[in-house]
């Protein structure tokens, strides 16, 4: 490799991140106790995943309508008063 070559810096992913931190202690937190409740922790996981690779959330539209999807099969719109704009 050149010395003027750059290696791209390797940075986890939330998710990667968020299971590290999980490792770390084994009780779940708040935030993690809510995500879970809703049946769509796997969406929320992917969709968080998205912004921090792309930094633009126009660009995650795929993962966030798959976390609308899962958001109101699992009912959760009645759960927390969402109203769609």
């Amino acid at each position: 490799m050149a010395s003027n070559d750059k290696v791209p810096e390797q940075r986890p992913s939330a998710s990667a991140a968020a299971a590290a931190a999980s490792q770390q202690d084994d009780e779940p937190d708040e935030w993690d106790k809510r995500i879970f409740s809703t049946g769509c922790a796997d969406e929320n996981a992917k969709l968080t995943d998205c912004y921090y690779e792309k930094k633009d959330w126009r660009l995650c539209k795929n993962e966030m309508e798959r976390f609308r999807q899962c958001w109101k099969l699992q009912g959760n719109d009645k759960r927390t008063d969402t109203k769609d704009a």
